[in-house]
């Protein structure tokens, strides 16, 4: 009994049991570890994770393709909207005024091409008519041709007799006066036909000029009224672009413009955000992304609905760089205080639509997302 009170542990009963109880938080620190080093060498490597993840979308930016005042806003911020839904009225008066007066010229090109086609037609007659009336002189110098050789041997006749007083003077006068009027109409029967012929040939060239301007064409295909069609579906489009519909279906988000506000043409007035085909842009550390690939399958939490929602995705890419290399004042690494910082990469994750349709999302929120590169272990 005197040799039990002269140990530590019968002499300080309070030390013996911190002993024990610090061997046994040591063997189970040194299970936990064990334990800890076995998950690492069995599961670990079958997936990595990250926090710093945020939401993301190709957010549609909203902006009219024509000037004008503003009549109508017709869409809140947060309001949900679907695609071809009208969201801004823009004064249409101008519009409506060219649309009309390109509708004229329309019509009046039309009616130019159907006149230019009917004057054709009275053209070719005309022409027609006027190689009749070459047919016609052509036959009056004919005529008058045989009065001239008639007159001339009337009149070398009695210029026979004339010598042995058989004929007159006067006869010989009368045939020689005969002679001449034959002779002067036979030039003018020859003018006539000269005229007559020109004025064919004037008809000619008007009727080939104006078969050039609807020659190989139809009022529907003529250059004019091509040229005005086109010009009153400009009109007509400028007319619709007063109505500014909504691109895509989403949530509005930055509206920026009010009712009597002048706007130009590509100002942005509000964006749509699409919340039916979010993603997300996880970065990794540079060490995590040996094993990662496209079309992985991904885990991601949201700090919104915490862990009670997981969302399944699966890595559609990785980006062509990392978040300092784009920064607006990159990492200049060849300065002499370098220090070695472990960069990030972001991965594009495409979430699945019916989960976010049954739990939405918005755009910049917090997820932790955890990449399963099981299937991709030890690929290079």
């Amino acid at each position: 009994m005197a040799e039990l009170a002269d140990t530590p542990e019968a002499g300080n009963p309070k030390a013996g049991r911190r002993k024990r109880l610090f061997l046994v938080f040591g063997i189970v620190l040194a299970v936990v570890a064990a334990l800890v080093i076995a998950w690492q060498l069995l599961f670990a490597w079958r997936s990595v994770a990250t926090d710093n993840a945020y939401v993301g979308a190709d957010v549609a930016q909203v902006t009219p393709l024509v000037s004008g005042p503003v009549t109508a806003v017709l869409v809140q911020d947060t309001q949900t909207v679907k695609r071809g839904d009208v969201l801004v009225r823009l004064d249409d008066a101008d519009a409506r005024l060219a649309l009309a007066r390109a509708e004229a010229e329309l019509a009046q090109a039309e009616r130019r091409f159907r006149q230019t086609a009917a004057t054709g037609q009275s053209l070719q007659a005309r022409t027609v008519a006027r190689q009749a009336d070459i047919n016609a002189a052509r036959a009056q110098v004919q005529v008058q041709q045989a009065n001239v050789e008639r007159a001339q041997v009337d009149y070398d006749r009695r210029q026979a007799l004339s010598g042995n007083g058989a004929v007159s003077g006067d006869e010989l006068t009368a045939a020689t006066n005969a002679l001449r009027t034959a002779q002067a109409n036979l030039a003018l029967a020859r003018a006539n036909l000269a005229q007559v012929q020109a004025t064919r040939s004037s008809a000619e060239e008007e009727s080939r000029a104006n078969l050039a301007l609807t020659q190989g064409t139809t009022e529907a295909t003529n250059p004019d009224v091509l040229a005005a069609r086109a010009a009153r579906d400009m009109a007509q489009l400028e007319l619709e672009r007063m109505v500014v519909r909504a691109p895509v279906a989403g949530v509005v988000a930055r509206r920026n413009v009010q009712v009597g506000q002048q706007i130009a043409a590509g100002t942005p007035v509000m964006s749509i955000v699409p919340v039916d085909s979010l993603y997300v842009d996880a970065n990794f550390k540079e060490g995590q992304l040996s094993h990662v690939r496209a079309g992985q399958q991904v885990e991601l939490v949201s700090d919104l609905y915490g862990d009670d929602v997981v969302f399944h995705g699966r890595v559609a890419g990785l980006g062509g760089g990392t978040g300092a290399a784009f920064a607006l004042i990159p990492a200049q690494n060849a300065t002499g205080n370098w220090i070695k910082v472990v960069q990030r990469l972001p991965v594009r994750v495409a979430l699945d639509p019916a989960e976010l349709r049954a739990h939405p999302l918005r755009v910049g929120l917090s997820m932790e997302a955890t990449i399963d590169v099981s299937g991709a272990a030890g690929a290079k």
